[in-house]
């Protein structure tokens, strides 16, 4: 059964945002942070409760990865685990299917080779340690669930503790002459947040329920990434200088190598994910498209 009803708990995201247009045509419940505190197990029951949603979607996390190693810890596991947990549990009471967004950073980076969705995870990071723990208290509340994992999401809605998106960030860097550094020995695999929440209404569509990777085609280093996104710009002579992650003196352990593959959509008859470099055509051309209007 095609889920009509959908809630979606971080809409005002970029993924969560993309999610909502995404589902357009569906009868979608956002309600705001203030208006839903997801982490309040009472509120959202009773949210449930009132909605009767076909299926909620978790889009929101506490990810300041920084923040989290230097003594948020308890935080990111109050959002990204208990919170989730309490979700999961409320959801499965009530018949209602489950999806929360996971991370790229449950892996350690050291496989040498893309991520399958049943790889072991290792996280290096609290931040990872949390969004982990919040998958597997997810599986204990029955089969009616989809952990999404993400890597590198970008869009046109700013993040919620930034206000911005990093690439919007270079690239208004390099249109007013500014030298970036960007590093060359993280790989990535890049996610088109328009492009994911198409994926997350297939698979919902789908009933295809289990632990998916959700990026785009192909993998890219952050500064292969940022290179590309300034040639697209018409920025190719932009002062682009690449760096190691060491170099740049954050303490923060990352995964160096965090590409996750996907093997669950072909299967389930889900189309796959465009290539990266295709969605970043995009985004660069919507990007310019706004600013026209701006203007």
């Amino acid at each position: 059964m095609i889920a009509r009803r959908i809630a979606v708990v971080g809409a005002s995201g970029q993924l969560g945002s993309a999610l909502c247009a995404a589902l357009a045509d569906r009868d979608v419940v956002a309600p705001s942070h203030a208006e839903l505190p997801f982490e309040d197990a009472d509120a959202l029951a009773a949210f449930l409760d009132d909605v009767r949603p076909d299926a909620l979607v978790n889009c929101s996390a506490f990810h300041s990865v920084d923040a989290i190693e230097r003594g948020e810890t308890a935080k990111a596991f109050a959002i990204n685990a208990i919170a989730v947990d309490a979700a999961a549990a409320a959801c499965a009471q009530r018949g209602v299917a489950f999806a929360t967004v996971s991370t790229d950073y449950v892996f350690d980076g050291n496989a040498g080779r893309a991520y399958r969705e049943d790889d072991a995870p290792n996280p290096l990071t609290a931040y990872g340690a949390s969004k982990l723990a919040g998958e597997q208290l997810v599986r204990r509340h029955g089969p009616r669930h989809y952990i999404l994992r993400t890597s590198g999401v970008f869009g046109t809605a700013g993040t919620s503790n930034k206000g911005y998106t990093l690439i919007e960030k270079v690239v208004r860097q390099a249109e007013r002459g500014e030298p970036t550094r960007m590093v060359a020995d993280m790989v990535f695999s890049p996610s088109y947040a328009p492009d994911i929440a198409v994926a997350i209404r297939n698979l919902l569509d789908a009933q295809a329920f289990g632990t998916h990777h959700l990026t785009n085609a192909g993998h890219c280093s952050w500064f292969e990434f940022v290179q590309a996104a300034f040639a697209l710009a018409g920025l190719a002579d932009a002062p682009l200088e690449p760096t190691t992650y060491a170099a740049m003196g954050n303490p923060t352990r990352r995964p160096m190598y965090s590409v996750l593959a996907n093997t669950t959509f072909a299967p389930a008859g889900i189309p796959a994910v465009r290539h990266w470099r295709e969605a970043l055509g995009d985004f660069v051309a919507g990007r310019r498209a706004r600013s026209n209007v701006r203007a």
